[in-house]
């Protein structure tokens, strides 16, 4: 576990004389060494929703939910200065904002405008029962990329990657003309 940098070593601090030998070391977890272990913050952030919903009902939920990703959006906001207008370029840029802050995200064109891909998920397990979440996240997407969203497919739904579609502006009034010789 040394080895792997899952704990650390120190001296243990005494105040006593020491006698003869090796002074003792005391091991403590690194951070990554408590990763590895299990934990129940998402019990605890389901609960503490469960608990706002049950006083204030899902208005509530859903307004804590868009302050949650409000500094999220702050900072994808930041990061995509640069971007400039299209819709498509932006969501390239927002993939990149994304991935920087974990969710693993990448962006392609599609025929109709673009698909925005998380492959991670940080809050999955909370938003599955808590789907305010993702439509928060939804919203902050659309206002970042500039133009209306829809989430195709979320991790917490059971899927394996949360999917939006971006369409391109102006694609739905583009007119296609045939002409038969």
């Amino acid at each position: 576990m040394l080895a792997d940098g899952l704990v650390l070593t120190r001296e243990q601090a005494t105040t006593a004389p020491r006698g003869r030998g090796r002074p003792a070391k005391v091991f403590a977890l690194t951070d990554a060494g408590r990763e590895g272990l299990p934990h129940t913050y998402d019990d605890l952030a389901s609960a503490a929703l469960r608990w706002i919903a049950s006083r204030s009902g899902p208005e509530a939920v859903a307004a804590f939910a868009a302050n949650q990703v409000a500094g999220l959006e702050e900072r994808c906001r930041t990061a995509m200065a640069e971007a400039g207008a299209d819709p498509i370029a932006r969501a390239e840029a927002l993939a990149r904002a994304l991935t920087a802050e974990g969710y693993a995200a990448g962006a392609t064109t599609i025929a109709t405008g673009g698909q925005l891909c998380q492959h991670h998920c940080p809050v999955a397990h909370v938003a599955a029962e808590f789907p305010q979440l993702c439509e928060a996240e939804t919203r902050v997407i659309s206002r970042l990329v500039g133009t209306h969203v829809q989430r195709l497919a979320t991790i917490a739904n059971g899927d394996g990657v949360c999917t939006t579609h971006i369409p391109r502006r102006n694609l739905s009034n583009r007119t296609v003309r045939t002409t038969r010789d």
